[in-house]
């Protein structure tokens, strides 16, 4: 089978494919035929050698592939060859064939194609488990979205919407305003503004009766996230997803204390390992969003494996205007 194989940490144009053998599922495993992986900001970190969680060298990068099960370990009784599956599998989605655990590996609706559920995932359930698990949202609340166009942006609209909130969301430009309103925003909040610091505060209390939002999802931080903080309503939430916008802030927690807020951080990877309950949970309501319309897949361009190189690039240099999924 072809994979694309790190051997050296480094930069996506110095990675290459390579013919393997076909890998054999353990115990508790499943082997899937790849159809489908998204491409992620997180894979450039992992293929760079920065990220927290490192496989050893050599592997096949892509997170969560999609694709069918064409063999399982001895211990796998609930799925079989042939069935359509999402796994969460951390690395090896940049290939042909790919191993995955099997009781991290979810059937299919019927109508969710492997492009879309490829496309939908990472973004749909870092966003469940930001306005779920981490902002406990509730319905009627109001949440703002910063980096609102990303994958986990336009993901986090979309459940916040059915999940029955108002939804703001922050872009970087008025020009992307459709976008977000297409996603179901109610509010389009302009982060290009002027004194970001008090017109952030001023534009999100506009148009929730001066309250502040309840719920703020950042994957932006650098200089975006004080004037978040003070967009808070009291007794407000700030979830922290990650830094796409640069600088990793910090926080004075006398602020937290006068105004009875908090700051949490997301790392899903993390409920994927150590409650995969819950992390069923999140695709099982993900899955009936998605039969019950209220919920779509992303924007995506397909592409073929052999520009895998071309697509990390394009995610790198922020050129991407859609989600991209690769094909073997």
């Amino acid at each position: 089978m072809r994979a694309v194989v790190v051997r050296e940490f480094g930069q996506p144009e110095d990675l290459a494919i390579e013919e393997q053998h076909s890998p054999s599922p353990g115990p508790d495993e499943i082997r899937i035929d790849v159809r489908a992986t998204a491409v992620n900001f997180v894979d450039l970190l992992v293929i760079s050698g920065t990220y927290q969680f490192l496989p050893p060298r050599p592997f096949t990068p892509g997170k969560l592939p999609a694709g069918v099960v064409s063999a399982v370990g001895t211990n796998v009784q609930h799925l079989r060859p042939g069935d359509r599956v999402l796994t969460l599998a951390e690395h090896g989605g940049y290939a042909e064939q790919a191993i995955a655990r099997a009781a991290d590996s979810y059937r299919l609706p019927d109508a969710l194609s492997f492009t879309d559920a490829a496309a939908m995932a990472l973004g749909f359930d870092t966003a469940w488990f930001a306005l779920r698990e981490r902002g406990r949202l509730q319905r009627g609340e109001s949440v703002l979205v910063l980096g609102a166009t990303g994958s986990v942006g336009l993901a986090a609209i979309q459940l916040a919407k059915a999940f029955g909130a108002h939804v703001l969301a922050g872009v970087s430009s008025l020009a992307k305003a459709d976008a977000v309103r297409a996603a179901g925003a109610d509010e389009v909040i302009d982060l290009s503004v002027p004194n970001l610091h008090d017109s952030l505060r001023e534009q999100v209390r506009a148009v929730t009766n001066g309250q502040g939002a309840d719920v703020i999802i950042d994957s932006l931080g650098d200089r975006f996230f004080h004037p978040a903080l003070r967009a808070l309503a009291w007794s407000g939430r700030l979830v922290v997803v990650g830094f796409a916008a640069g600088e990793i802030p910090t926080v004075k927690v006398n602020y937290l204390l006068l105004k009875n807020i908090e700051v949490s951080g997301l790392q899903v990877s993390d409920y994927r390992k150590r409650t995969p309950e819950r992390m069923r949970e999140c695709f099982e309501e993900i899955f009936q969003l998605f039969d019950k319309s209220l919920i779509d897949p992303p924007p995506t361009s397909v592409r073929p494996l052999d520009e895998f190189a071309h697509a990390l690039v394009q995610v790198r240099d922020r050129k991407a205007k859609e989600r991209i999924v690769l094909t073997p």
